[in-house]
């Protein structure tokens, strides 16, 4: 039997690095978390003291800068964070022969792509969120290819309020409700992820870019909310919307930074290294609507 794994989870105040950091917890790991009130990924020195002095076996860095226009009226605080502390991160695990992996983004594409994107097609970001997660990516492989950079999109669980969540919200507030439905990509369950990382946070060949997503056919906004308001409405929740209505990612007038438009992640090379083969988001997104309406 192999020793309890060691885990730093950075990030772990957020929605996945939460959940990883219980789900770890739960298969017998010692979980390290640091939130984002423990360390700041954007000061390179507490960085190095906090990291430097620990003994750990594995690191997974769900930390970032997420807010995509926040990133682009903030460029130089988005590469802080979202490429070079990645690349400080990894030199860090480098050194200490620690697996590291790296949760990226779908918004490292430019969304022309009609067909689901493989690890192998070219990274063409719009927008400095994209850009500095890419640059975050190319930094971690550059110190070691055997590292990981795992590309998510439309992450929804229980620790925090996701798109999900706030449509519900809205549903139970008023009848008037709206999401984008002209942009696509397939959601992702921080339940079913935290599964999928475990039997990679272990060092093992597997390295580079891969996709880890939800199964299904592609879906807008507009298509993932109406699922979510039907599955809560089925599980007897009162709701005073029940159909989301049509908006155009153009008319967000108070978007700044340019977002792709399809963004859908191809899973086959995981499958192909593991077996395993993600359920489809309607299934993952009915369970977790089922959950919140039983509280």
């Amino acid at each position: 039997m192999s020793a309890p794994l060691t885990l730093v989870v950075l990030g772990s105040g957020g929605r996945l690095g939460a959940a990883l950091a219980r789900g770890a917890a739960q298969r017998g790991a010692r979980v390290l978390g640091f939130t984002h009130a423990d360390l700041d990924l954007a000061c390179p020195d507490a960085l190095g003291r906090t990291l430097a002095p620990l003994a750990f076996d594995a690191l997974v860095n769900c930390a970032a800068l997420t807010n995509v226009d926040f990133c682009e009226t903030h460029p130089e605080a988005a590469f802080a964070v979202n490429a070079q502390a990645v690349r400080q991160i990894a030199e860090i695990c480098d050194r200490k022969r620690a697996r590291c992996i790296h949760i990226s983004t779908d918004y490292v594409f430019d969304g022309t792509q009609q067909t689901p994107y493989a690890e192998t097609d070219p990274a063409r970001p719009l927008s400095i969120y994209g850009k500095s997660k890419r640059q975050g990516e190319t930094g971690l492989l550059a110190v070691n290819p055997a590292f990981l950079a795992a590309r998510v999109s439309w992450v929804f669980g229980p620790d925090r309020p996701s798109f999900i969540d706030q449509i519900l919200r809205r549903a139970r507030e008023t009848a008037d409700l709206q999401a984008i439905g002209d942009k696509w990509s397939l959601p992702t369950s921080t339940r079913d992820l935290v599964d999928w990382l475990h039997p990679l946070l272990r060092e093992q060949p597997l390295g580079g870019l891969l996709h880890l997503t939800q199964s299904g056919q592609a879906c807008t906004w507009q298509e993932y909310g109406q699922h979510a308001l039907d599955c809560a409405a089925a599980a007897g929740m009162p709701l005073k919307g029940r159909t989301v209505g049509f908006q155009t990612l153009a008319s967000m007038a108070t978007f700044i930074a340019p977002r792709p438009i399809h963004t859908i992640l191809g899973t086959e090379k995981f499958t192909r290294l593991t077996g395993i083969v993600p359920r489809p988001w309607r299934e993952a997104v009915e369970e977790y609507v089922r959950e919140l309406a039983a509280r």
